[in-house]
């Protein structure tokens, strides 16, 4: 465990066969990403990987939408990951703009895999 008590980061998917086995799992899709999720089978610590294309803007916005899915999950949702699991988050355009504390309790909600606003009371 690290110093602030919270467990150790996610591994990061590296290669694009990771990337593409990923896509053959669950699909979790939300309004500001979609979240890909493979049971790998094993124990070994949980694995994360970015996604975000051309379509959502420039590089600068590209970038930006990086860097806070990154700080999301590390301040929040890597305590939600499941050991033998593999993640995917395929960014969207809307991250950019949305307020930091919706963003963490989607990712986390979504990590959990628990059902989407409007289903639940």
């Amino acid at each position: 465990m690290a110093e602030n008590g919270r467990s150790r980061p996610p591994e990061r998917l590296r290669k694009r066969a990771d990337f593409l086995a990923v896509r053959r799992g669950e699909k979790r899709r939300g309004r500001l990403f979609m979240l890909e999720v493979l049971d790998r089978g094993d124990d070994a610590p949980p694995r994360l990987g970015l996604t975000v294309t051309k379509k959502t803007g420039n590089s600068v916005v590209r970038n930006r939408i990086r860097r806070r899915l990154r700080e999301a999950v590390r301040v929040h949702a890597a305590d939600d990951m499941e050991a033998g699991k593999d993640y995917v988050i395929v960014g969207r355009r809307e991250i950019a703009a949305a307020p930091f504390d919706v963003l963490k309790s989607e990712l986390s909600r979504r990590m959990r895999g628990t059902v989407p606003d409007g289903k639940q009371s």
